[in-house]
């Protein structure tokens, strides 16, 4: 059960979960008029949660209010949250199973625990109590959230992914969607531990990174486009110099030499506006070994191919497409957006000159996320840009439980990069295509 609502329904008297919310409210009306502000600032936050936890005592006392020891603990805690963190979210954030936090509205948030939603009991007071945790969080980077702008994609200091629209856009009030970022993010070993790739297609993107091959992840929302972008960029030498583009940071390099930008929004007047596509321009005079676009949307597509046409090899980025093909479909679309009025073969030729390995992730039915496809793009026939799959994962069922059977394995073509390889030094194992070798899940 949500802190929330245990709380409240462990209150004296059947108070039940709005009366609870009530008391927390008023307590914390009363804890924001006695606490003085400008010494509290001066604390570090362990000292600064210990004089919350006496002032909350003695306001209680004053209140003289029953409740027994634990349930004065547990609102302890809660107004803390509310004063330092993110309110009722503030549990949720910390506890590490879930994946995705879904507030629908201030009454009910759903999460994402092993790929599965769930409804929990937390909820908050009214849409102004939500309104405003998303104004402290989008005020944390800068942004803002208002009647002119309804809408705001926004990150936590963790890096965790924000995005909340607000009346009039959102008929039934506030509502937040939050894509939480692992404090220990995951690495290469991490997915083949849970059977999202294998091995040997772990060799394979390591070597894809080190020959300098650029890169689209494509995917579907929540299908691990960004976890795979992470761990390819480690495998990214530490003396290149790395530049990042995003709308909102949320990529986790270890490297030293990384350079982070970040797009910036209109401001009240409308002007002001920062676009990737700018940024993409911009990064191209800094000098950068490696460049990476957290995720192509529109115009800038054009921009990074060109980058990637022009010397700036390595370059790696996500898309949203359901098949290679489709992201290829999807990447000339974003080419037209630009304005840029070419031929539909030179087009396709600029494309297929760009791009030399396409990713795919698909989240399947059991929530599990795996690499569905790994492909060579290897030039033109005619008109058409030509795809060879080199690997594959193929779903054959369901077991009794609902969990996703079917098995990886290689197409059996040899890909034209293993060439770069071998000029690079890059050992590839000889049976590391052979079709007959099938991991079965």
């Amino acid at each position: 059960m949500g802190v929330a609502a245990t709380s409240g329904k462990a209150q004296a008297g059947g108070a039940g979960v709005s009366g609870y919310h009530e008391l927390k409210g008023r307590v914390h009306e009363r804890v924001i008029e006695v606490l003085d502000l400008s010494a509290a600032a001066a604390l570090d936050e362990e000292s600064l949660k210990r004089e919350l936890g006496r002032l909350i005592q003695r306001i209680l006392t004053e209140e003289q209010v029953p409740l027994n020891m634990r349930e004065k603990e547990q609102l302890v805690v809660d107004i803390q949250n509310e004063v330092l963190g993110y309110g009722p979210l503030e549990p949720l954030l910390n506890d590490p199973t879930v994946s995705d936090i879904l507030v629908n509205n201030y009454r009910m948030v759903y999460v994402e625990r092993a790929g599965k939603l769930q409804k929990t009991d937390i909820r908050f007071r009214d849409d102004l109590h939500l309104r405003k945790i998303i104004d402290r969080i989008v005020s944390g980077v800068g942004r803002r959230i208002d009647e002119s702008m309804p809408m705001v994609d926004a990150r936590l200091p963790d890096g965790s992914r924000v995005n909340a629209i607000i009346p009039p856009l959102a008929l039934d009030g506030p509502a937040v969607s939050i894509r939480k970022f692992s404090r220990d993010p995951l690495q290469l070993g991490d997915l083949i531990n849970k059977k999202s790739l294998t091995p040997e297609i772990g060799e394979i993107l390591q070597r894809i990174v080190k020959a300098r091959l650029n890169v689209i992840i494509s995917g579907g929302t929540g299908c691990g486009k960004t976890t795979i972008l992470n761990i390819l960029s480690g495998f990214i030498p530490e003396d290149e110099r790395i530049v990042t583009i995003e709308d909102s940071a949320e990529l986790q390099l270890r490297q030293d030499h990384v350079v982070r930008l970040e797009t910036r929004p209109p401001n009240v007047e409308g002007r002001g506006e920062i676009t990737q596509r700018e940024l993409v321009k911009n990064c191209l005079r800094m000098r950068p070994d490696r460049i990476i676009l957290g995720e192509i949307r529109s115009g800038e597509a054009l921009d990074m191919l060109q980058a990637m046409n022009t010397g700036h090899d390595g370059s790696l980025t996500t898309i949203h497409a359901n098949t290679p093909r489709d992201a290829l479909t999807r990447i000339e679309t974003m080419v037209a957006m630009a304005g840029l009025n070419l031929p539909t073969k030179a087009m396709r030729h600029y494309i297929a000159s760009a791009i030399n390995v396409i990713i795919q992730m698909t989240r399947l039915s059991d929530g599990t996320r795996k690499l569905t496809s790994l492909a060579e793009v290897t030039g033109m026939e005619g008109e058409v840009v030509t795809i060879n799959e080199v690997f594959s994962f193929q779903q054959t069922g369901l077991d009794a439980q609902g969990r996703v059977r079917g098995r990886f394995g290689a197409t059996g073509i040899r890909p034209k990069f293993m060439a770069k390889f071998e000029t690079l030094g890059l050992f590839v194992p000889p049976d590391l295509f052979n079709p007959n070798r099938v991991y079965e899940i």
